[in-house]
């Protein structure tokens, strides 16, 4: 079964022969190794290039052991460039290589080389990562499948897909298994025993219960507003231990540094200014997510949403939460100022849209509720609301898009009605 993952294959190729190394991050288990050894090695050969000119080692791999020595490694490498032909070099698993920083380094001044890496560990996931490449690194980020990707090997109905994706979310092995028990027994014996190492591993912590905790927390309230103030406070009342929010921040760093969770900032749409906290923050992977709560907590509502937050990531947007701050007239007909909520605001570059996250809408009161604050926002930038249960496309009377779900995630183009 050959998943394609065809945006991220183009940006590789947009990166060749760019003098960069280029690094391709991302949560374990989301594809790296697939996408680089398989999908990107097929294009090199398919556009002329010798297979010796492809230099390939996995350092997970026994019978590459001997390379993750740095002093082996480069002679060999070396040895392998016998001509001014362009040779491409791409490792997997390089954090497993000792010294790999320098080793890289050195490799990008060979004239007639192009490097590629992925890595797996949290060590390499961390976002600070391309620093340590000096300003000599290119990052590809990865996320697990979209909806649209899963469905293009899913054998039934999108409906039939939904609830898979909703339950097992997006990481690639998830679709070798067919046995609900082995894709449950996957998940949490892959969160457990490896993103939760990673993390520990790499920034030395020895509270792994504090760690663990407030995992529990975050994933039984996935898109709720909240910060480490909060969270340290729900320790001491509902978990009885004290730990201050200065450590609770530094954990949320390891998570989202891990690529594990990822947060929105709440914006001040009218004012044009961050605001510091509370933010929001949703899972990579919703099957992920699930895992950690044993499959218990199962809201469909809070699950789109992360699943719009993770899509519109894929598409290159950045997304902060949205604050519309208005004076209204209360029953006294005093003007009293109100807070409302935009699931969503969305740039990329120039482009900005608003959208609104609803299971359904069944009648214009509910209609009136999800537009509230997108018809108070006094720009021209496109209004949307995304909703399971409707038809679509369609424009409400103060001309906000209604996109049902499955068009949303199936045409990358949804956006542009």
């Amino acid at each position: 079964m050959e998943i394609k993952r065809d945006d991220y294959l183009k940006k590789l190729i947009a990166k060749k022969h760019n003098g960069l190394i280029k690094v391709v991050t991302g949560i374990r288990r989301c594809g790296k190794s697939y996408l680089l050894f398989t999908l990107y090695k097929n294009h090199l050969m398919n556009n002329g290039t010798d297979q010796d000119h492809i230099i390939e080692i996995a350092f997970d791999s026994f019978k590459n052991k001997k390379y993750r020595d740095p002093h082996v490694l480069y002679p060999f490498i070396e040895h392998q460039i016998k001509d001014d032909g362009m040779y491409y070099i791409l490792l997997d698993e390089v954090q497993l290589l000792s010294d790999f920083e320098s080793v890289l380094n050195g490799l990008i001044r060979i004239r007639n080389v192009d490097v590629y890496v992925t890595g797996s560990n949290a060590k390499f996931l961390s976002k600070d990562i391309i620093t340590e490449f000096r300003g000599r690194g290119d990052e590809v980020h990865m996320y697990p499948l979209s909806f649209a990707e899963f469905m293009s090997v899913y054998p039934n109905s999108k409906y039939d897909g939904w609830n898979e994706y909703m339950l097992y979310g997006g990481l690639p092995s998830i679709l070798t298994y067919t046995e609900e028990e082995q894709k449950i027994s996957f998940l949490k014996m892959l969160f457990d025993e490896t993103y939760i190492q990673d993390i520990i591993g790499r920034n030395n912590i020895r509270n792994q219960d504090e760690l663990e905790d407030l995992l529990n927390i975050i994933s039984s309230a996935i898109g709720s507003l909240t910060n480490p103030k909060r969270l340290s406070d729900t320790f001491r009342s509902v978990k009885q231990k004290v730990i201050s929010p200065v450590t609770v921040k530094k954990y949320l760093d390891y998570l989202c540094d891990a690529f594990l969770i990822d947060n929105a900032l709440r914006y001040d749409i009218r004012g044009r200014k961050y605001i510091n906290t509370p933010l929001k923050y949703y899972f990579t992977d919703v099957g992920l997510r699930n895992a950690r709560l044993n499959f218990r907590q199962l809201e469909e509502t809070h699950t789109m949403e992360n699943i719009i937050f993770n899509e519109l990531k894929i598409r290159g947007y950045n997304v902060d939460v949205g604050l519309v701050i208005c004076n209204e007239k209360n029953a006294y007909g005093n003007s009293v100022k109100k807070q409302l909520e935009v699931d969503f605001v969305c740039n990329k570059g120039s482009r900005r849209c608003y959208i609104q996250s609803a299971f359904a809408i069944p009648d214009r009161e509910k209609l009136e509720q999800e537009e509230g604050s997108l018809i108070r926002i006094s720009d021209s930038f496109k209004k949307i609301i995304i909703a399971k249960n409707t038809i679509s496309p369609r424009f409400t009377e103060s001309g906000t898009l209604i996109i049902n779900i499955f068009d949303f995630l199936l045409n990358e183009n949804s956006l542009e009605y």
